[in-house]
């Protein structure tokens, strides 16, 4: 079996990642930062924007990649990918926004915990019956 829809939402989840790398970037270029943060709380906001994404991310993309592996409903991978995908937009937008928009930040972190849950479960699930 391959994979087809997966790729789908690893090309998204990148896409969201490159975008906050790019914040990350331009920021630095505009002050003139190299390494690290200088504590600068806007640059360390948006570094950990984008270290979240990194952080989450990877293993979201594994999970659904193996759920669809498994020969899951078409319609739960593309849950899940959807899951994946708003959960990390809405955690990166509402963590990046001064002040924060705790309710955005929280509900992506759930989005994201969802799809660690249900894809972890599925698959063990699957595994052992």
């Amino acid at each position: 079996m391959t994979a087809s829809i997966t790729p789908l939402y690893a090309g998204l989840v990148a896409l969201l990642f490159l975008a906050l790398s790019m914040r990350v970037a331009r920021y630095r270029r505009a002050n003139q930062l190299s390494v690290g943060d200088y504590g600068d709380k806007k640059l360390e906001a948006r570094m950990r924007a984008q270290a979240n994404c990194a952080e989450y991310a990877p293993i979201g993309l594994i999970l659904i990649l193996l759920v669809e592996l498994q020969g899951a409903p078409v319609i739960a991978v593309h849950i899940l990918g959807l899951m994946l995908v708003l959960g990390r937009a809405m955690h990166a937008y509402g963590f990046s926004k001064h002040p924060q928009i705790i309710p955005l930040r929280a509900g992506g972190m759930i989005l994201t915990f969802l799809v660690l849950l249900f894809g972890s479960l599925g698959l063990i699930g699957h595994s052992l019956f």
